[in-house]
């Protein structure tokens, strides 16, 4: 049965990956939840899940022309060195309060959406990094 529910987990989170939205949001808590892996073996878990997706959604981003290289050194060296020091810190912290800190964040994610589906606005910081525009 746990194979079963780590393929499902991988498939959800593959599924909300490839639109964009993050599959470790739902892959980590399925993971700790689900099958009962600790936090720091499902946050590693995602991230060796999330090489390939991203290679995926990558190429068929930029095959669509949504990429705009420019923005290279403005967002994704920014995030790599921010994602380096924050892994170390990771796996010096209490398991706990990461689970703590993931939970503000979903919290935080979802209340952003439950606020933004009633205000009609439209993304704004969408066009930025992206090929085409609705402009």
């Amino acid at each position: 049965m746990e194979g079963l529910t780590l393929v499902l987990a991988g498939a959800a989170g593959g599924a909300l990956g490839g639109m964009g939205m993050g599959g470790g949001t739902l892959l980590i808590p399925l993971l700790t939840l689900l099958c009962g892996f600790s936090r720091h073996a499902a946050q590693a878990i995602n991230l060796v899940v999330f090489l390939p997706m991203s290679a995926v959604s990558l190429f068929f981003h930029a095959k669509n022309g949504l990429l705009r290289a420019e923005y290279f050194f403005t967002v994704a060296l920014p995030a790599a060195a921010s994602a380096t020091g924050v892994s170390f810190l990771a796996v010096a912290a209490d398991a706990g309060l990461l689970k703590n800190v993931f939970g503000v964040f979903l919290i935080a994610v979802g209340a952003m959406q439950f606020i933004g589906a009633f205000t009609n606005k439209k993304d704004n910081a969408l066009p930025v990094l992206v090929g085409k525009t609705d402009k």
